[in-house]
Parts: structure tokens; sequence; C-alpha cells
């Protein structure tokens, strides 16, 4: 699969196509065998992988696509710390059939386009931490990034 080296790559990308998203996990290899995603509270299996949106809010009004991309990423970023070493983003496309427990999208006809380098997170957390306001990644155990 393809990687994605650069933020501004795949800002273009971002740009240029819609209904992208960015996942999490062990890869497309496992995900795709797995066929969904599973609540992690309850353990319900869910009807599509969770995702978190790439593609640009309207409200977002002119901004620079690199900051919304780079919060985005940020937003997750800390799961391979907290979850699984083996844990690593990567962007797809599919369809949009449904909210998770956390209003994240579920996607099913899921097709990889390509892994983010770890320089991109390093890349988007710098672009963040410089940020005005109060930002953090997103995080359930109640402790400060």
């Amino acid at each position: 699969m393809p990687v994605f080296s650069s933020l501004d790559a795949l800002s273009d990308l971002v740009t240029q196509r819609g209904q992208l998203f960015v996942r999490w996990s062990r890869g497309p290899a496992v995900d795709l065998q797995r066929g969904s995603s599973m609540d992690d509270l309850t353990g319900a299996a869910m009807p599509g992988l969770s995702a978190s949106p790439l593609d640009v809010e309207e409200w977002w009004a002119g901004r620079p696509v690199r900051v919304w991309v780079a919060r985005r990423l940020y937003d997750y970023s800390h799961l391979p710390r907290v979850r699984d070493a083996r844990t690593r983003p990567w962007v797809l496309t599919g369809e949009e059939l449904g909210r998770g427990p956390d209003n994240e999208p579920l996607v099913r006809h899921v097709c990889p386009l390509g892994w983010i380098a770890g320089q991109v997170i390093a890349e988007a957390n710098d672009i963040v931490t410089r940020q005005p306001g109060r930002w953090g990644p997103i995080r359930r155990d109640g402790t400060a990034p």
C-alpha cells in the first residue's frame, strides 16, 4: 500500500477527493478480514469500520486545509500508545452507513488508499500545538496528553 509521507500530499488528496476517512488500526488486511468494528464498551459488532472523516466541513470557511487535516490526525494520535503499538493511521474511502457510539462514521465498501507516515503525524502534532487555544487528543482516561 502506498505511504503518504507529507502533510501537504495528504491535504492535497483531501482537497481533490471526497468521502475520505482516516482509521487507526493494525491495517486494512486485519480490518477487511473482520469487516466491522466492535464497540469497546459493550462488545457489540458495528455494521462497518469506525473511522474519522477527513473531508473539510463548510464552516471551516477557507481556513488552511493543512490545519484541518492536522487536527483530524492529532485527535487520535494517542492510540498507538494506549491501545496497541501496532496501531497505525491509514487513509480510506468508502460509504458512510451510520454512526458509532462516539458519533464516529461507520464505513463500508472500504477502499484503502495508503498508510500515513510517522513524520506526517509528527508534523500534524507540531501544527496543532502551535495553534492558539487549548487542543488535545481525544482521550477517555481523564489524563492530560
